[in-house]
Protein backbone atom coordinates (compact mmCIF):
# COMPACT_ATOMS: atom_id res chain seq x y z
CA UNK A 1 0.00 0.00 0.00
CA UNK A 2 1.12 3.25 -0.94
CA UNK A 3 -0.01 7.32 0.40
CA UNK A 4 -1.30 9.62 -1.81
CA UNK A 5 1.67 11.59 -0.73
CA UNK A 6 4.29 8.80 -1.45
CA UNK A 7 2.47 8.36 -5.12
CA UNK A 8 2.43 12.09 -5.84
CA UNK A 9 6.02 12.43 -5.15
CA UNK A 10 7.14 9.99 -7.62
CA UNK A 11 5.01 11.35 -10.43
CA UNK A 12 5.40 14.97 -9.48
CA UNK A 13 1.91 15.67 -8.45
CA UNK A 14 0.25 18.00 -5.64
CA UNK A 15 -2.29 15.92 -3.34
CA UNK A 16 -5.64 17.79 -3.10
CA UNK A 17 -6.92 15.95 -0.06
CA UNK A 18 -6.27 13.35 2.45
CA UNK A 19 -2.19 12.65 1.67
CA UNK A 20 -1.96 9.47 3.92
CA UNK A 21 -4.91 7.81 2.60
CA UNK A 22 -3.80 4.44 0.92
CA UNK A 23 -3.79 2.35 -2.11
CA UNK A 24 -2.82 -0.60 -3.43
CA UNK A 25 -3.34 -0.92 -7.23
CA UNK A 26 -5.13 0.92 -10.39
CA UNK A 27 -8.07 0.98 -11.55
CA UNK A 28 -10.75 2.61 -13.98
CA UNK A 29 -13.16 5.13 -12.65
CA UNK A 30 -16.31 3.11 -13.49
CA UNK A 31 -14.77 0.28 -11.08
CA UNK A 32 -12.00 1.46 -9.16
CA UNK A 33 -12.81 1.48 -5.00
CA UNK A 34 -11.50 3.39 -2.31
CA UNK A 35 -7.84 1.36 -2.27
CA UNK A 36 -7.63 2.22 -5.65
CA UNK A 37 -6.05 4.95 -7.88
CA UNK A 38 -7.54 6.15 -11.27
CA UNK A 39 -6.87 8.49 -13.74
CA UNK A 40 -8.77 10.87 -16.05
CA UNK A 41 -6.90 12.16 -19.71
CA UNK A 42 -10.06 11.92 -21.79
CA UNK A 43 -12.34 14.36 -21.44
CA UNK A 44 -15.11 11.95 -22.52
CA UNK A 45 -14.81 10.41 -19.22
CA UNK A 46 -15.77 13.17 -16.92
CA UNK A 47 -19.14 12.09 -16.54
CA UNK A 48 -17.88 9.05 -14.50
CA UNK A 49 -15.73 11.32 -11.66
CA UNK A 50 -19.31 11.80 -9.72
CA UNK A 51 -20.11 8.29 -9.09
CA UNK A 52 -16.58 7.16 -9.00
CA UNK A 53 -15.60 5.09 -5.52
CA UNK A 54 -11.98 5.72 -6.39
CA UNK A 55 -10.12 6.28 -3.61
CA UNK A 56 -8.12 9.36 -5.58
CA UNK A 57 -7.71 10.42 -9.31
CA UNK A 58 -5.45 11.57 -10.86
CA UNK A 59 -6.46 14.91 -13.00
CA UNK A 60 -5.01 18.20 -14.47
CA UNK A 61 -5.37 21.10 -13.22
CA UNK A 62 -8.19 22.33 -15.24
CA UNK A 63 -10.35 19.12 -14.12
CA UNK A 64 -9.75 19.51 -10.77
CA UNK A 65 -13.04 21.33 -9.84
CA UNK A 66 -15.10 18.10 -11.50
CA UNK A 67 -13.49 15.42 -8.45
CA UNK A 68 -15.27 14.93 -5.92
CA UNK A 69 -13.39 13.05 -3.85
CA UNK A 70 -9.45 12.99 -3.08
CA UNK A 71 -7.55 14.19 -6.47
CA UNK A 72 -3.23 14.80 -7.52
CA UNK A 73 -3.11 17.14 -9.76
CA UNK A 74 -0.49 17.13 -12.60
CA UNK A 75 0.81 18.47 -16.11
CA UNK A 76 -0.14 15.02 -17.93
CA UNK A 77 -2.46 13.04 -16.16
CA UNK A 78 -1.63 10.02 -18.36
CA UNK A 79 2.31 10.14 -17.88
CA UNK A 80 1.43 10.61 -14.12
CA UNK A 81 -0.62 7.33 -14.35
CA UNK A 82 1.78 5.36 -16.23
CA UNK A 83 4.60 6.02 -13.96
CA UNK A 84 2.27 5.86 -11.13
CA UNK A 85 1.07 2.00 -12.29
CA UNK A 86 4.40 1.35 -12.60
CA UNK A 87 4.80 2.10 -8.62
CA UNK A 88 1.99 0.04 -7.55
CA UNK A 89 2.72 -2.82 -9.81
CA UNK A 90 6.43 -3.07 -9.42
CA UNK A 91 8.04 -6.52 -11.01
CA UNK A 92 9.51 -8.38 -7.71
CA UNK A 93 11.96 -10.68 -8.33
CA UNK A 94 13.47 -12.29 -5.11
CA UNK A 95 14.20 -15.58 -7.02
CA UNK A 96 18.09 -16.20 -7.95
CA UNK A 97 19.62 -19.38 -9.55
CA UNK A 98 19.46 -21.96 -12.17
CA UNK A 99 16.30 -24.71 -12.50
CA UNK A 100 17.65 -28.27 -13.05
CA UNK A 101 16.51 -28.45 -16.28
CA UNK A 102 18.08 -26.03 -17.81
CA UNK A 103 21.00 -26.36 -20.13
CA UNK A 104 23.68 -24.18 -20.00
CA UNK A 105 27.39 -24.85 -21.83
CA UNK A 106 30.27 -24.58 -19.54
CA UNK A 107 31.79 -21.79 -21.32
CA UNK A 108 29.97 -19.03 -20.26
CA UNK A 109 29.55 -16.26 -18.16
CA UNK A 110 26.47 -15.35 -15.71
CA UNK A 111 26.15 -12.49 -12.80
CA UNK A 112 25.50 -14.38 -9.50
CA UNK A 113 22.44 -12.94 -9.43
CA UNK A 114 20.51 -14.11 -12.29
CA UNK A 115 17.73 -16.91 -12.75
CA UNK A 116 17.57 -19.28 -15.40
CA UNK A 117 14.09 -20.92 -15.66
CA UNK A 118 12.99 -24.15 -16.62
CA UNK A 119 13.68 -25.50 -19.56
CA UNK A 120 16.07 -23.36 -20.73
CA UNK A 121 18.96 -23.39 -23.42
CA UNK A 122 22.58 -21.17 -23.31
CA UNK A 123 25.13 -21.93 -25.81
CA UNK A 124 28.93 -21.27 -25.71
CA UNK A 125 30.49 -17.84 -24.56
CA UNK A 126 27.28 -16.19 -23.86
CA UNK A 127 27.43 -13.72 -21.26
CA UNK A 128 24.40 -12.47 -18.69
CA UNK A 129 24.93 -9.56 -16.45
CA UNK A 130 23.48 -8.55 -13.21
CA UNK A 131 19.80 -9.62 -12.24
CA UNK A 132 18.47 -10.86 -15.84
CA UNK A 133 15.58 -13.07 -15.52
CA UNK A 134 15.53 -15.56 -18.46
CA UNK A 135 12.28 -17.21 -18.39
CA UNK A 136 10.89 -20.67 -19.21
CA UNK A 137 12.09 -22.35 -22.63
CA UNK A 138 14.21 -19.46 -23.81
CA UNK A 139 17.19 -20.19 -26.07
CA UNK A 140 19.82 -18.62 -26.21
CA UNK A 141 23.32 -19.58 -29.17
CA UNK A 142 26.48 -18.83 -29.19
CA UNK A 143 28.31 -15.48 -28.17
CA UNK A 144 25.04 -13.94 -27.18
CA UNK A 145 25.12 -10.68 -24.53
CA UNK A 146 23.04 -9.69 -21.91
CA UNK A 147 22.75 -6.05 -20.17
CA UNK A 148 22.06 -6.00 -16.57
CA UNK A 149 18.12 -5.91 -15.25
CA UNK A 150 17.06 -7.20 -18.99
CA UNK A 151 13.92 -9.92 -18.75
CA UNK A 152 13.56 -12.75 -21.10
CA UNK A 153 9.37 -13.75 -20.08
CA UNK A 154 9.34 -17.07 -22.34
CA UNK A 155 10.20 -19.00 -25.15
CA UNK A 156 12.28 -15.70 -26.23
CA UNK A 157 14.85 -16.90 -29.09
CA UNK A 158 18.49 -14.84 -28.84
CA UNK A 159 20.41 -15.83 -32.00
CA UNK A 160 24.36 -16.00 -32.43
CA UNK A 161 26.13 -12.87 -31.33
CA UNK A 162 23.31 -10.86 -30.42
CA UNK A 163 23.79 -8.07 -28.32
CA UNK A 164 21.08 -7.06 -25.80
CA UNK A 165 21.78 -4.01 -23.19
CA UNK A 166 20.24 -2.90 -20.04
CA UNK A 167 16.59 -2.90 -18.68
CA UNK A 168 15.42 -4.79 -21.66
CA UNK A 169 11.50 -6.38 -21.70
CA UNK A 170 11.47 -9.37 -24.44
CA UNK A 171 7.84 -10.26 -24.78
CA UNK A 172 7.45 -14.22 -25.48
CA UNK A 173 7.74 -15.70 -28.79
CA UNK A 174 10.16 -12.65 -29.92
CA UNK A 175 13.34 -13.86 -32.11
CA UNK A 176 16.35 -11.81 -31.94
CA UNK A 177 18.69 -12.48 -34.42
CA UNK A 178 17.29 -15.34 -37.47
CA UNK A 179 18.76 -14.63 -40.65
CA UNK A 180 17.54 -11.93 -43.21
CA UNK A 181 15.62 -12.64 -46.34
CA UNK A 182 18.89 -12.49 -47.94
CA UNK A 183 18.48 -14.34 -51.41
CA UNK A 184 20.19 -13.86 -55.04
CA UNK A 185 18.56 -14.79 -58.60
CA UNK A 186 21.27 -17.25 -60.37
CA UNK A 187 20.12 -17.57 -63.66
CA UNK A 188 16.29 -18.45 -62.18
CA UNK A 189 17.36 -19.93 -59.37
CA UNK A 190 17.41 -18.44 -56.09
CA UNK A 191 20.24 -18.97 -53.71
CA UNK A 192 20.90 -17.89 -50.30
CA UNK A 193 23.38 -15.32 -49.23
CA UNK A 194 24.58 -15.75 -46.35
CA UNK A 195 23.51 -13.37 -43.50
CA UNK A 196 26.75 -12.67 -41.49
CA UNK A 197 25.82 -9.40 -39.59
CA UNK A 198 24.57 -9.36 -35.59
CA UNK A 199 21.80 -7.10 -34.00
CA UNK A 200 22.35 -5.01 -31.30
CA UNK A 201 19.83 -3.76 -28.86
CA UNK A 202 20.30 -0.73 -27.24
CA UNK A 203 19.26 0.12 -23.39
CA UNK A 204 15.57 0.68 -22.05
CA UNK A 205 14.43 -1.10 -25.27
CA UNK A 206 10.62 -3.26 -25.15
CA UNK A 207 9.70 -6.07 -27.24
CA UNK A 208 6.68 -7.22 -27.85
CA UNK A 209 5.42 -10.91 -28.11
CA UNK A 210 5.83 -12.60 -31.39
CA UNK A 211 7.71 -9.70 -33.11
CA UNK A 212 10.74 -10.27 -35.41
CA UNK A 213 14.35 -8.54 -35.72
CA UNK A 214 16.65 -9.99 -38.58
CA UNK A 215 20.33 -10.25 -38.00
CA UNK A 216 22.15 -8.17 -40.39
CA UNK A 217 23.57 -8.86 -43.96
CA UNK A 218 26.88 -8.10 -43.47
CA UNK A 219 26.98 -4.80 -40.94
CA UNK A 220 24.31 -5.19 -37.39
CA UNK A 221 20.61 -4.40 -37.59
CA UNK A 222 20.79 -1.98 -34.65
CA UNK A 223 17.72 -0.86 -32.22
CA UNK A 224 18.28 2.18 -30.69
CA UNK A 225 17.97 2.86 -26.48
CA UNK A 226 14.46 3.66 -25.51
CA UNK A 227 12.62 1.59 -28.88
CA UNK A 228 9.51 0.46 -27.93
CA UNK A 229 8.18 -2.22 -30.24
CA UNK A 230 4.66 -3.40 -30.11
CA UNK A 231 3.61 -7.10 -31.09
CA UNK A 232 4.38 -9.08 -34.23
CA UNK A 233 6.44 -6.64 -35.74
CA UNK A 234 8.77 -7.72 -38.78
CA UNK A 235 11.98 -5.97 -39.26
CA UNK A 236 14.64 -6.94 -41.52
CA UNK A 237 18.39 -7.28 -41.96
CA UNK A 238 20.35 -4.50 -41.50
CA UNK A 239 17.34 -1.44 -40.16
CA UNK A 240 18.72 1.31 -38.05
CA UNK A 241 15.80 2.16 -36.02
CA UNK A 242 16.93 5.12 -33.82
CA UNK A 243 16.35 6.21 -30.03
CA UNK A 244 13.10 6.80 -28.27
CA UNK A 245 10.88 5.66 -31.46
CA UNK A 246 7.76 3.67 -31.26
CA UNK A 247 6.19 0.98 -33.49
CA UNK A 248 2.71 -1.02 -33.63
CA UNK A 249 1.55 -3.58 -33.95
CA UNK A 250 2.01 -5.46 -37.26
CA UNK A 251 4.27 -3.01 -38.73
CA UNK A 252 6.64 -4.08 -41.64
CA UNK A 253 9.70 -2.59 -41.77
CA UNK A 254 11.92 -4.21 -45.25
CA UNK A 255 15.76 -4.52 -45.23
CA UNK A 256 18.34 -1.32 -44.86
CA UNK A 257 15.99 1.19 -44.19
CA UNK A 258 16.98 3.59 -41.25
CA UNK A 259 14.32 5.62 -39.23
CA UNK A 260 15.45 8.65 -37.04
CA UNK A 261 14.97 9.27 -33.33
CA UNK A 262 11.71 10.36 -31.57
CA UNK A 263 9.51 8.61 -34.64
CA UNK A 264 5.78 6.72 -34.12
CA UNK A 265 4.56 4.25 -36.35
CA UNK A 266 1.17 3.17 -36.00
CA UNK A 267 -0.29 0.01 -36.43
CA UNK A 268 -0.37 -1.67 -40.10
CA UNK A 269 2.47 0.39 -41.14
CA UNK A 270 4.83 -0.77 -44.03
CA UNK A 271 8.17 0.81 -45.28
CA UNK A 272 9.91 -0.65 -48.36
CA UNK A 273 13.34 -1.24 -48.07
CA UNK A 274 16.55 1.53 -48.42
CA UNK A 275 14.36 4.49 -47.32
CA UNK A 276 15.74 6.87 -45.12
CA UNK A 277 13.40 8.56 -42.36
CA UNK A 278 14.06 11.58 -40.26
CA UNK A 279 13.59 12.44 -36.71
CA UNK A 280 10.04 13.21 -35.46
CA UNK A 281 8.08 11.39 -38.26
CA UNK A 282 4.63 10.22 -37.36
CA UNK A 283 3.28 7.61 -39.59
CA UNK A 284 -0.18 6.68 -39.10
CA UNK A 285 -1.82 3.31 -39.47
CA UNK A 286 -1.83 1.24 -42.23
CA UNK A 287 0.29 3.58 -44.53
CA UNK A 288 2.61 2.47 -46.94
CA UNK A 289 6.07 4.32 -46.86
CA UNK A 290 7.80 4.17 -51.11
CA UNK A 291 10.26 7.08 -50.84
CA UNK A 292 12.38 8.26 -48.07
CA UNK A 293 11.18 11.21 -45.42
CA UNK A 294 13.11 14.25 -45.16
CA UNK A 295 11.02 16.61 -43.40
CA UNK A 296 9.51 16.22 -39.46
CA UNK A 297 5.29 15.54 -39.33
CA UNK A 298 2.62 13.21 -39.97
CA UNK A 299 2.44 11.20 -42.79
CA UNK A 300 -0.63 8.83 -44.07
CA UNK A 301 -1.67 7.27 -47.00
CA UNK A 302 -4.29 4.46 -48.09
CA UNK A 303 -7.73 4.72 -47.96
CA UNK A 304 -10.23 4.62 -44.69
CA UNK A 305 -13.17 2.08 -44.74
CA UNK A 306 -16.22 3.33 -46.17
CA UNK A 307 -19.59 1.42 -47.03
CA UNK A 308 -19.08 -1.14 -49.43
CA UNK A 309 -21.45 0.44 -52.08
CA UNK A 310 -19.60 3.63 -52.13
CA UNK A 311 -16.22 1.87 -52.29
CA UNK A 312 -17.50 0.27 -55.90
CA UNK A 313 -18.46 3.48 -57.07
CA UNK A 314 -15.02 5.11 -55.80
CA UNK A 315 -13.02 2.25 -57.58
CA UNK A 316 -15.48 2.54 -61.15
CA UNK A 317 -14.43 6.56 -61.06
CA UNK A 318 -10.63 5.19 -60.13
CA UNK A 319 -10.48 3.03 -62.84
CA UNK A 320 -11.78 5.74 -65.52
CA UNK A 321 -8.80 8.39 -64.30
CA UNK A 322 -6.78 7.43 -66.97
CA UNK A 323 -9.39 8.59 -69.76
CA UNK A 324 -10.60 11.75 -67.58
CA UNK A 325 -6.49 12.61 -67.87
CA UNK A 326 -6.95 12.55 -71.81
CA UNK A 327 -10.20 14.56 -72.11
CA UNK A 328 -8.65 16.87 -69.86
CA UNK A 329 -5.24 17.09 -71.93
CA UNK A 330 -7.50 17.45 -75.02
CA UNK A 331 -9.71 20.21 -73.90
CA UNK A 332 -6.45 22.27 -72.40
CA UNK A 333 -5.09 21.73 -75.85
CA UNK A 334 -8.45 22.98 -77.31
CA UNK A 335 -8.32 26.12 -75.35
CA UNK A 336 -4.88 26.96 -76.40
CA UNK A 337 -5.19 26.53 -80.32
Amino acid sequence: MWTLAEIAKHIDGVVHGDELHQVRNVATLQSAQSDQLSFLSNTKYTKYLTASNAGAVIVSQDKLVDVPLNAIVVADPYVAYAKAAALLNQEKNNQRGVHPSAVIDANCSLDPTVFISAQVVIGSDVEIGANVVIGPSCILLDGVKIGDNTRLIANVTICKGVSIGSNVLIHPGAVIGADGFGIANDHGRWIKVPQVGSVQIGNDVEIGANTTIDRGAIEDTIIGNGVKIDNQVQIAHNVIIGEHTVIAGCVGIAGSTQIGAHCALAGGVGLVGHLQICDGVQITGMSLVTKSITVAGAYSSGFPAEPTERWHRNVVRYRQMDKLATRVKKLEAEIKN
